[in-house]
């Protein structure tokens, strides 16, 4: 089936309320990409002035907390997000997993909590150069797939994302064929876990993408759109990405 694009920034811990400019030329291109969605995910210091400078633009949240509120110093529910301005949050991304040591379980709550909140999620998956190497990386996603996706999920609140730990700002990108196999097998996992409803739902490339070989990864069946990290900083980078997609 035929699913539209979605093509989603994340500036990570980068940003200021003076880098926001950005997001008009991110925006007017957004508007004029007629069959692409587009979605940026800033700080959480940021998502109320995002949201409130450019209001066409999807602004979500880099991560969640999985617990609606309570005694937990520093963290940010789903629900703040959301009222912040926020329309949907990212969780299980590779650094969260690499450094703050979250889990597949981890993600999973943190999903229930954001759809609780009607929030749309964007639940990353993928494999270490290691894993890959020793050619277990269908193992591994296969796995945080089945670990991480909640039983209701449907296309109407939740996005997958492959992103291979090994190609995120490394400029490294894994080959079309690997792409196309993984994003395969992340297809038939979820189908195996939601049945047809895997079919609406869209699967993410992420890692190293940027404005010259958007049009190249974006054609690979079964990707329907990118996660770009880096090169959504700047309008200058992130807008060929938006392009490239709504070319297809």
């Amino acid at each position: 089936m035929a699913r539209r694009k979605l093509v989603a920034g994340n500036w990570k811990m980068n940003g200021s309320r003076a880098a926001l400019a950005e997001l008009d030329a991110i925006a007017a291109a957004a508007k004029s990409a007629k069959g692409v969605d587009v979605a940026m995910a800033v700080p959480f210091t940021l998502i109320a002035p995002a949201a409130e400078r450019v209001p066409g633009l999807a602004i979500g949240a880099e991560d969640v907390h999985d617990r609606d509120s309570g005694a937990h110093t520093g963290c940010v529910s789903a629900g703040m997000v959301k009222e912040a301005g926020a329309s949907f949050t990212i969780v299980g991304h590779s650094e969260r997993r690499a450094d703050q040591g979250e889990t597949s379980q981890d993600a999973w709550a943190k999903a229930a909590a954001a759809h609780r909140s009607g929030l749309h999620v964007i639940l990353c998956c993928g494999e270490t150069e290691a894993e890959r190497n020793a050619g277990r990386a269908e193992r591994v996603v296969q796995a945080q797939i089945e670990k991480s996706v909640p039983d209701n999920a449907d296309g109407s609140w939740f996005t997958l994302a492959y992103e291979p730990r090994w190609a995120i700002g490394t400029g490294r990108t894994p080959t079309v064929e690997d792409i196309a196999s993984i994003h395969a097998i992340a297809r038939a996992k979820l189908r195996m876990l939601i049945g047809d409803a895997a079919d609406e739902v869209r699967i993410l490339y992420g890692g190293s993408v940027t404005g010259e070989n958007a049009a190249t990864l974006l054609a690979v069946e079964n990707v329907d759109g990118a996660l770009v990290g880096g090169a959504s900083l700047t309008a200058e980078k992130f807008v060929p990405i938006i392009e490239a997609a709504a070319r297809l």
